[in-house]
């Protein structure tokens, strides 16, 4: 099969957007595995819906893989051991969210040593799929959070027709993602097929944006094999914020997911990548998801790398395993500049869902004076869901609420393209939260 064969362009064109700097200094660095640390604190609490259960207690001996924590309730996802060792105690943490959480805290014995009822997991059905993909911890590994095995639970009802795999990645720094579509792409494909098989898709599209031509390759080369004749990439503009849910839906197949609706009731699954290749990984091993590929980068990191690190690392170990800092942090980020959260404690572990951890120096940290709106429109311009950032902004100081709802403020991703755009350097990522969360008290 030919190439040109192979590489499709998007359906639809995003609306507004911005271009931030790549920044892209970890895309040819091979990932470094760090070695196991003394120590893991595993947060019960990795996902959106309800929180785990501790299943072991202090003084347990657990291996790699043993199961830490579940929940009742079906929008969850168990959480597992990423060491061999001895459970020390249990801990409690705050989280990026304010609300506190339980943790169980893991001595580690180096030895690395896989529990012993590990194997292989048979999939042959949806039910197979979507209990084997609960069993394994998945989550959206993206950075959502949200448990994978609620999105492949589709609904005969309602046919679903298209997997998009979503590679695009286009937050500035992070290359987690680029280096697991050069590093494990049969891992990809074979998630895809897999996913096709069990689910009956009749379109598989990999999603990437333009400023990774390595990725791209190493995927055609494979695709032009018969076996992944089905499966086809888009290659998108770069362009941010492309790797949204909302807008990669729109982009690949022209279709608008409606407020509340999830990506199957328009006849999508949309799984990142990483996600794709570690449920294929899951499926031939047995191993659940118990490491993560992060990004470490940003202008006060020694030496940027990417690096697959057990979960519970805390994330001091991980930066000093990148060399450390070399000037002060005034600010560090789990997850991009542009959607990313402020760490208050550097101390703090990895989680599944932490895809980056950013560290910034005073000159790139220090915010810009907020000046006076001018009516420029730039943040309407630049804002992919069609929204009036300023006019909600003046609504919410009204206090209005009928127009801030007038205004669809909930149809706001929180994507940062508004404030990035503003030159008066207003908060309006923000006052869109705060907007959000007006809407909801009343």
């Amino acid at each position: 099969m030919e190439i040109k064969n192979i590489i499709i362009q998007p359906v639809c064109n995003i609306r507004g957007g911005i271009k931030p700097g790549h920044y892209k200094n970890t895309a040819a660095q091979t990932s470094l595995v760090m070695p196991a640390p003394k120590r893991v604190e595993i947060v019960m609490h990795q996902h959106i819906g309800a929180p785990c259960i501790p299943c072991v207690k202090p003084g347990d001996t657990v291996c790699v893989g043993t199961k830490l924590g579940d929940s009742e309730s079906n929008f969850s996802a168990p959480i597992h051991s990423s060491v061999s060792g001895t459970v020390a105690k249990m801990g409690n943490i705050m989280l990026s969210s304010g609300n506190r959480c339980q943790t169980v805290i893991i001595d580690s014995d180096d030895q690395m040593t896989l529990d012993p009822n590990i194997k292989p997991v048979k999939v042959e059905t949806l039910d197979d799929l979507v209990k084997a993909t609960r069993q394994s911890g998945l989550v959206g590994l993206g950075g959502a959070g949200f448990p994978t095995h609620i999105k492949l639970n589709i609904n005969p009802q309602k046919p679903v027709d298209t997997l998009i795999i979503n590679g695009a990645e286009c937050e500035p720094y992070i290359t987690s993602d680029d280096r697991e579509c050069i590093e494990n792409p049969n891992d990809i494909l074979e998630g895809a097929l897999l996913l096709k098989r069990v689910m009956g898709f009749k379109n598989v599209i990999i999603c990437i944006e333009s400023n990774k031509p390595e990725a791209i390759t190493t995927l055609s080369h494979l695709i032009s094999d018969k076996k992944y004749s089905s499966i086809k990439i888009m290659t998108l503009k770069t362009n941010y914020p492309q790797g949204a849910e909302k807008v990669l839906i729109y982009t690949a197949t022209g279709r608008k997911l409606p407020l509340g609706k999830l990506p199957l009731d328009v006849g999508c699954v949309v799984m990142n990548v990483t996600s794709i290749a570690f449920l294929n990984r899951y499926i031939n091993t047995g191993v659940p998801l118990v490491s993560k590929r992060i990004t470490i980068d940003g202008p006060a990191i020694a030496k940027p790398q990417t690096v697959i690190v057990p979960i519970g690392t805390s994330i001091k170990e991980v930066i000093d395993f990148c060399g450390g800092l070399k000037c002060e942090a005034k600010k560090i980020l789990m997850g991009g500049p542009m959607m990313g959260v402020a760490l208050l404690d550097i101390n703090a572990p990895i989680l599944k869902q932490n895809n980056a951890i950013l560290a910034f120096d005073e000159d790139e940290s220090t915010l810009p004076p907020t000046t006076a709106c001018i009516h420029c429109g730039r943040c309407a311009a630049a804002c992919p869901m069609n929204l009036m950032p300023a006019a909600i902004e003046t609504a919410l100081k009204m206090k209005n609420v009928d127009k801030i709802k007038k205004l669809n403020v909930a149809y706001c991703i929180e994507c940062g393209s508004c404030a990035f755009s503003c030159p008066a350097k207003r908060p309006l990522t923000q006052t869109m939260r705060l907007a959000k969360a007006e809407v909801k008290k009343s």
